[in-house]
């Protein structure tokens, strides 16, 4: 009782709880607190080095001391500190809460910081692994943005992402061009750096979708270059007079032209009916405070639209993609496979998987979010 460290005077061993355990039911009143079954388990298991949050370093002298009054195996103890993010909850209870409200959809929800809601959202283990590797056993508090865990993460799928291509629906705009040969298909890589990784079948036809601010920027005369295909003069553009935005656009190919040139690149879909339906979808944080305190109210930090989704045509090929798997859209970033195609009635569904320098692939607002 007279020793400086308080958590040695009158430590808590056990606790009664009656209510029926899930497992044994009735079988046991009383249970071991933690600070006695960790160095128990932890010395009977062979623990040689336990790896500790720097917050229990008060209840270390009394984890030792439980080790030597029960003549245990002495267990290394090795204190670092917790790595905190911007935006995070990382409070299981105050979790289990927000899932409880409806906010989430459970452990896994990609919002969450959980190993099962980041892995959800496309980081991979690898990339989780060359992390946690990177910041080492830091014993220094700190605070740290998303970036660095995400880049590390685009390091290892951006070898092996294949490529396609998916158009928002909203605004697509039509390019004719002059002396394109009749509808035709094509084999392609699936990345542009790897051909061991394979090869998709694309199709090309006279007339070409371009995304609308695409369109929007086209100018008479220009030569642009139509991603896999080669360059293209524009020849002509038409606005809508209601509207104001570009309608279509007049366009002759110029297979002749050097892609390599200083030309805009832009991606583009053969307008036939084998495009399929996606949504694009977007995650914002849950919480719109950056270092969140023990005494916050939970409810008051949660951000009011965190998902956002829009409707996009992509080329046909998507219609084999898995769930779970990891690709890119050109122009537009990494994307993991949340609802693989079935039918034509439900859009394949794809999540933007951050990359170090956006944590949203679309500009938040752009369109009506949901819930």
């Amino acid at each position: 009782m007279k020793n400086n460290n308080g958590t040695l005077r009158d430590p808590c061993t056990f606790r009664t709880n009656l209510i029926p355990h899930h497992q044994t039911k009735d079988k046991y009143k009383v249970y071991p607190t933690y600070d006695l079954a960790c160095p128990i388990v932890d010395s009977v298991e062979g623990v040689t080095h336990a790896l500790r949050d720097r917050q229990y370093s008060d209840r270390d002298a009394q984890y030792e001391w439980f080790i030597q009054a029960l003549r245990l195996r002495p267990v290394n103890l090795w204190g670092f500190s917790r790595i905190n993010f911007v935006r995070t909850l990382l409070s299981k209870r105050k979790l289990q809460w927000i899932i409880d409200q409806g906010k989430a959809d459970g452990w896994d929800d990609p919002r969450f910081p959980t190993v099962g809601g980041i892995l959800k959202r496309g980081m991979t283990v690898a990339g989780l692994k060359q992390f946690i590797l990177s910041m080492g056993a830091s014993k220094n508090s700190n605070l740290m943005e998303w970036d660095k865990l995400w880049n590390f993460n685009k390091n290892v799928i951006d070898p092996t992402a294949h490529r396609y291509t998916a158009l928002l629906t909203d605004g697509l705009v039509p390019l004719q061009l002059a002396g394109a040969p009749a509808p035709f298909v094509a084999e392609l890589a699936l990345h542009p750096k790897d051909a061991s990784l394979g090869k998709k079948v694309k199709a090309f036809a006279p007339t070409v979708l371009l995304q609308a601010d695409d369109a929007a920027a086209a100018a008479e005369g220009e030569e642009v270059t139509l991603m896999g295909w080669g360059n293209a003069l524009v020849k002509g553009v038409h606005t809508d007079a209601a509207t104001g935005r570009v309608a279509r656009l007049d366009g002759a190919l110029h297979l002749q032209g050097d892609v390599k040139a200083k030309t805009r690149k832009l991606t583009w879909l053969a307008d036939s009916a084998d495009l399929v339906d996606c949504t694009l979808v977007e995650l914002d944080f849950l919480l719109n405070k950056d270092k969140v305190e023990e005494d916050d109210d939970v409810e008051q930090l949660l951000t009011p639209k965190t998902r956002y989704e829009y409707a996009a045509r992509g080329e046909a090929a998507l219609r084999l993609l898995q769930r779970g798997q990891i690709v890119q859209l050109e122009r537009r970033g990494y994307y993991i496979c949340n609802r693989p195609y079935l039918r034509a009635s439900e859009p394949i569904e794809l999540i933007f998987v951050p990359d170090g320098k956006k944590m949203m692939g679309i500009e938040v607002g752009a369109a009506t979010p949901s819930a």
